[in-house]
């Protein structure tokens, strides 16, 4: 014999059972403290509400009050990652204020975008994070402008969203200023692709502190390493086949700084007694178990998702602008590299 899904227990059911109006019901239940009620009545209610299993009706409270306490956060893909930092900094910010995410992710499909917010916009979420895996600008459908949003990870286009962003130029000075102080001046550069945020902060912040070092930028020294592992190796191979071969190396990525690893170790070189080497963004599974463990600069990516459910209130309560970009620091994480 099959069993039956038991019946949500209703505020009908409270109220006939605590001998009250289902008024006084949803006055209890609701919070609706400065209604004059006796204490007793809101006593016995509670006390009833809980022995029955009571559960408030989250949809029907959301049209009530046009308030959901739900955030929506829209990344490419969940399972990325960075994207699982994101998700964990935003959630545990949430939490803070008793919010929560509704998580959805596009696939990295552009066409799926506009139907993934217009599904939580239904679910009548109070604001939107947009999460990128890598920074970069983007541009959002129409529709993320009908509540307040917040991108992290990556920038509006056309300015009309705040954003949470890594400050990629701190992070390239901190990296070259730890092979600085380490004892090098002649430090390779193998870089991102040319032009994306990432590659332009990260070789803006080599060039300033090298010309405050009192050490000329040698273009000589700086080689595109396509963000790929067989890229770094081809660069840094490049590199310590020069004439004059540099002494560190700074990756602007983990996974080049991977690939430079074995072309040191294949030209019988050791790390970090003859050619030091940094990395950037912390990729838990490459930096950490590299051997030696790799001293890098790390994205962060669980700052990133609370700065952004900080702005996203700030702005719901009317307290931040809706268009400023706000910067989170890159911080030094030191290994054994250098």
């Amino acid at each position: 014999m099959s069993k039956t899904t038991p019946r949500p227990v209703t505020m009908k059911d409270v109220a006939r059972k605590a001998g009250v109006s289902r008024t006084a019901v949803s006055l209890v239940l609701n919070g609706r403290d400065s209604v004059a009620l006796a204490d007793e009545t809101r006593a016995r209610v509670l006390a009833v509400a809980a022995e029955l299993g009571y559960r408030p009706n989250a949809g029907a409270r959301a049209l009530a009050n046009q308030r959901s306490d739900w955030y929506g956060l829209v990344t490419e893909i969940v399972t990325a990652p960075f994207a699982v930092d994101i998700i964990k900094g935003a959630q545990d910010r949430a939490l803070v204020d008793q919010k929560y995410l509704l998580i959805a992710s596009t696939e990295s499909d552009p066409a799926a975008e506009t139907a993934v917010i217009e599904r939580l916009l239904e679910q009548r979420v109070e604001g939107l994070l947009y999460a990128a895996t890598w920074h970069r600008a983007v541009t959002l459908p129409d529709i993320a402008r009908e509540v307040p949003t917040v991108l992290v990870n990556c920038f509006d286009r056309e300015g009309r969203f705040p954003a949470v962003v890594p400050d990629e130029r701190s992070g390239g000075r901190r990296a070259t200023e730890r092979l600085l102080a380490a004892g090098h001046r002649r430090i390779g550069f193998v870089n991102l692709d040319p032009g994306i945020p990432a590659a332009v902060g990260r070789r803006i912040g080599f060039h300033e502190t090298l010309r405050e070092a009192g050490i000329s930028a040698d273009e000589s020294l700086e080689i595109s390493g396509h963000a790929t592992a067989d890229g770094g190796y081809a660069a840094a191979s490049a590199l310590l086949d020069l004439a004059d071969p540099p002494t560190a190396l700074f990756c602007a990525n983990d996974r080049m700084a991977m690939g430079a690893y074995d072309a040191i170790k294949e030209r019988g070189l050791r790390i970090p007694h003859d050619v030091a080497v940094i990395g950037f963004d912390n990729q838990e599974l490459i930096a950490a178990y590299l051997r030696p463990g790799l001293t890098t600069v790390a994205l962060p990516f669980d700052t990133m998702g609370a700065k952004g459910v900080e702005l996203l209130a700030g702005i719901i309560a009317g307290q931040s602008t809706a268009t400023q970009t706000v910067t989170v620091d890159c911080p030094l994480l030191e290994r054994a590299s250098v």
